[in-house]
């Protein structure tokens, strides 16, 4: 039997004899005389199950029952009452305590109590992970499209969801880095279990520390109880790296050891602890560019790399445009009670010729503001953002016969080089791909345009 009990009991002597007998048997007890430290605590920490004596100095213990159910009904409460006092033992019962035992207490059966409690409290966590999962269902609906990149997109991640190797999902923002990721992990075999993201982009290095690997009492000033990391909340589940080529130079080494080791050790910690969790990664930087800027070790880069997952842009998904902006209206429209059913053929011509730098999340936008403004069941251009209606193509080269306008071969490939590197997002490495040169080759060319 394995857990985390808090007991709580004005009699020191019980609460020693308590600590070392369920310690005894595989539990980690922790104890107090007063309800109010207890309390503290158990808002500062995660345990299985709370046993707290009824008869308390200050805080009752039915007080104290009342104000765990109410603020961390996640724990359940066990209390402990005299021999024969059944009016006691339901009054518990109706603050919301799980369970009642009775003094003096037969450690064999209150012993049978606590592992009923904790095994129903696992069940609950179940039950919450399945719930999440069929919540989190509902988003995939975004990753909507029939365009052949799409189908690619999507038969890829067919073949490797089920897979444990790590996974680097690329992509331009807004693309729907993290919705693939969830697609990944829902259709795995981790898919009950938790799926725990984190914008590595988003905290400072010593922040993101804590939060990635979790911190032991003490280890810095307003460590004021152990802390587990994400790596251990997500157990049994993915873990989501966000943006992970924005992790600073210094974390880099710590992080690799964990993905090699498959252990962390936390902040202030003398021990590691190991972990089971499936790494997924994205990013929409250039990360071989990175690398050799030494801005991103190669090592850290080949363990989360050893699949690669692309997510295409919205330019490039043709008609898939008008699908999602189909989609979001009816979104939309249901969650404003405006009855708004399609789009004009002006508007839908409008959005077709955008260029979406934001992709799927700009077109989200889009259509909220759409839903919003029109008046009409149709959304037509007057109700797109300005900058949507307002767009023209920005062609390269201009065709003329006048000698006066023609302009030389050095400053075509300018134009055009500079014309691929916007349509990728600057993203060197892909442009390169594109424009068949070396990258070194490109790098010297850009840094002659002065880009």
């Amino acid at each position: 039997m394995k857990g985390k009990v808090l007991i709580v009991d004005d009699d020191q002597a019980m609460c020693e004899m308590l600590n070392d007998d369920l310690h005894r048997r595989g539990l980690t007890p922790f104890w107090y005389t007063m309800a109010e430290k207890a309390f503290s605590h158990v808002m500062e920490e995660d345990f299985d199950v709370l046993l707290a004596d009824i008869n308390l100095p200050g805080m009752s213990g039915i007080e104290l029952c009342e104000r765990v159910v109410a603020n961390r009904p996640d724990i359940p409460v066990i209390v402990i009452t005299a021999f024969g006092n059944l009016d006691t033992a339901i009054a518990a019962i109706r603050a919301g305590a799980y369970d009642f035992v009775t003094k003096p207490i037969d450690l064999d059966l209150l012993a049978i109590a606590l592992h009923r409690t904790i095994e129903h409290r696992a069940l609950q966590e179940k039950v919450k992970l399945l719930s999440q999962a069929v919540e989190h269902a509902q988003h995939f609906k975004e990753l909507l499209g029939e365009s052949p990149s799409m189908q690619a997109l999507s038969s890829q991640i067919a073949r490797v969801a089920d897979t444990e190797t790590s996974i680097l999902i690329l992509g331009e923002s807004g693309t729907g880095k993290e919705l693939v990721a969830r697609t990944l992990h829902q259709h795995s075999r981790r898919g009950i279990g938790p799926f725990v993201p984190i914008n590595c982009s988003a905290l400072p290095e010593a922040l993101l520390e804590t939060e990635l690997f979790g911190h032991k009492r003490g280890a810095f000033t307003d460590a004021k109880s152990d802390r587990k990391g994400l790596f251990l909340e997500a157990e049994g589940g993915t873990l989501f790296l966000d943006e992970m080529g924005e992790i600073p130079m210094a974390l880099q080494p710590k992080l690799l050891r964990a993905v090699e080791e498959r252990r962390i050790r936390p902040v202030g910690g003398n021990t590691e602890v190991a972990f089971d969790v499936r790494i997924v990664s994205a990013t929409n930087r250039d990360l071989e560019s990175a690398m050799e800027e030494g801005l991103f070790r190669e090592d850290l880069f080949y363990r989360l790399n050893v699949i690669q997952v692309e997510v295409p842009p919205l330019r490039t998904r043709g008609m898939d445009v008008l699908l999602l902006a189909r989609h979001f209206i009816q979104h939309f429209s249901h969650r404003t009670g405006k009855r708004v059913v399609d789009i004009s053929n002006t508007a839908s011509k409008k959005l077709l010729a955008y260029s979406w730098p934001g992709n799927v999340r700009e077109l989200r936008n889009a259509m909220e503001h759409a839903v919003a403004l029109t008046r009409f069941e149709k959304v037509s251009v007057e109700d797109l953002p300005k900058k949507i209606r307002a767009y023209r193509t920005d062609h390269v080269l201009v065709g003329t016969d006048d000698p006066g306008e023609l302009i030389s071969m050095e400053e075509v490939e300018r134009l055009y080089i500079l014309h691929v590197l916007k349509a990728v997002g600057n993203n060197r490495t892909l442009a390169a791909r594109i424009l068949k040169l070396d990258r070194k080759t490109l790098y010297r060319k850009l840094q002659g345009y002065g880009a």
